[in-house]
């Protein structure tokens, strides 16, 4: 039997339990008044079950897709409004004991491994402070020896060091290895907004088949926000699978039996879900894969993410198009990564020559090469408001806080606001003459949909000060 509350990846992560939603959802939506049902429960922003979610998953109607679009889209925005949170990986180290069949970093590949000095990284992160970014997610292969958490530790208390005159890094967010207990109480302890640990795939035999090392631990892996949550005390995680390693039907309903099992046992959802999609890298041989994910498939999942979990940000990465990801930004995305660089010490563009003749490469490929302010401007010129805030770190607003905001709707009144502030500071600080026109005039016009009048007011008399030169007020 289904056991939602159990910690035991192999129960809440059922397999007989998928299969059957799946098959369950094939029957179902070939009845549209069955679908139209689903849907009009979307409507009320009450999420959905993964049984429910997994019919919208089997819609190939355009009709009906489009009405999914739709739906999602006014999830989003009365939920978050229009504003899009922006950030950057930083990639630590390349070193890595795994031999993941999917990632260029496996270490069967023959390339040059590096890990980041404090000099080096301090130069990473003075490289990302002048694109404008606030906020960081910390990327590391898994490696004890060479990569320890001390050392991840010390990345974090100097990247938080580092200061400028109009400001600093903000937030560290983490993506590292599934840990233990204790290491995640030291991740706590400095302070750290969101950990992050991607699935791969929840499908076990294809996760053991895909994996060789210490991550083939199926149990280890699938457990880990129970450890961070329940003995680590982080209560913002972020989850994922890597779409494309098996079916996305499979997938996403495992995803959202995840999401169920978190807050069954931690009375706390994952404070993201992000939405990487398997690409070419250095030996990897992306061919051989059979579940790749087409666009019109990747959107739909999208779409039905945002619709079963309408209180959880969701990331799109710079592995996408920027076309799409405009697409994607229109039904549910909340988070995006913006100017990536997915090697290590790339945006410093460290000397990486080798004695022995071997060559740094990426994870993986990119998709969208445009600069920040590049992105900046195209969200700008279709309606969105870039936004670089991490108030609700700072504020306490973490764990069930921000899920009883974000689930009332509430959590508007302050990511509105913040949004704009601190679009305003990015205008000052690394704008050019084209986007203070155009963004002012958005920060402008949008100050004025401030839902509550009380913030609203606060929030024009902080615009008034950053204006004035004054950095980091926040609601």
């Amino acid at each position: 039997m289904y056991n939602v509350k159990s910690m035991n990846a192999n129960e809440f992560i059922d397999d007989g339990e998928i299969m059957e939603s799946i098959d369950e959802a094939i029957k179902v939506s070939k009845n549209k008044s069955e679908i139209e049902k689903v849907l009009t429960k979307a409507r009320q922003f009450r999420g959905l079950t993964h049984r429910e979610a997994a019919v919208l998953l089997q819609v190939e109607d355009d009709e009906i897709l489009n009405e999914m679009f739709k739906i999602a889209r006014e999830v989003k925005e009365a939920i978050y409004g229009k504003r899009i949170v922006l950030f950057a990986p930083l990639y630590l180290s390349n070193y890595c004991v795994n031999n993941c069949k999917y990632c260029g970093y496996k270490y069967s590949n023959k390339i040059r491994r590096h890990q980041l000095s404090q000099a080096e990284l301090r130069e990473e992160v003075r490289a990302l402070q002048a694109m404008g970014h606030k906020r960081l997610l910390l990327e590391a292969g898994e490696d004890d020896k060479n990569c320890p958490i001390e050392y991840i530790l010390e990345c974090i208390e100097t990247i938080y060091a580092e200061k400028f005159e109009n400001g600093s890094i903000r937030r560290v967010n983490v993506d590292i290895a599934a840990t233990t207990g204790e290491n995640y109480k030291r991740l706590k302890e400095a302070k750290i907004g969101t950990y992050i640990l991607f699935q791969e795939t929840y499908h076990k035999p294809t996760y053991l088949a895909m994996h060789c090392g210490p991550k083939q631990n199926y149990e280890w892996h699938t457990e880990a926000m129970d450890r961070a949550m329940l003995e680590g005390g982080n209560d913002d995680i972020g989850i994922g699978p890597l779409f494309g390693l098996y079916d996305y039907h499979y997938e996403t309903v495992a995803l959202l039996m995840h999401v169920e099992h978190l807050e069954a046992v931690a009375s706390v959802g994952p404070h993201t879900i992000s939405f990487p999609r398997l690409l070419p890298a250095e030996g990897v041989d992306y061919d051989s894969f059979p579940y790749l994910v087409n666009d019109r498939d990747f959107k739909k999942l999208v779409a039905t993410i945002r619709l079963a979990v309408p209180y959880t940000g969701l990331i799109l990465s710079t592995r996408e198009s920027a076309d799409f990801r405009n697409q994607l930004l229109e039904i549910g995305i909340t988070q995006m990564s913006a100017g990536s660089s997915v090697g290590v010490g790339g945006y410093a563009k460290r000397e990486t020559s080798d004695p022995n003749g071997l060559e740094e490469r990426p994870q993986f490929m990119l998709a969208d090469h445009r600069k920040p302010i590049d992105v900046v401007k195209g969200l700008v010129r279709d309606g969105y408001i870039p936004s670089y805030c991490t108030a609700c770190y700072r504020e306490g607003r973490t764990g069930d806080r921000f899920m009883s905001l974000a689930k009332s709707g509430q959590i508007r009144n302050y990511c509105h606001p913040n949004a704009l502030l601190t679009f305003e500071e990015y205008l000052q600080d690394y704008g050019d003459d084209e986007l203070r026109v155009i963004g002012r005039k958005l920060i402008d016009k949008e100050m004025e949909n401030i839902p509550s009048q009380r913030q609203r007011a606060k929030a024009l008399a902080y615009l008034s000060r950053i204006r004035q030169g004054e950095r980091d007020l926040r609601l």
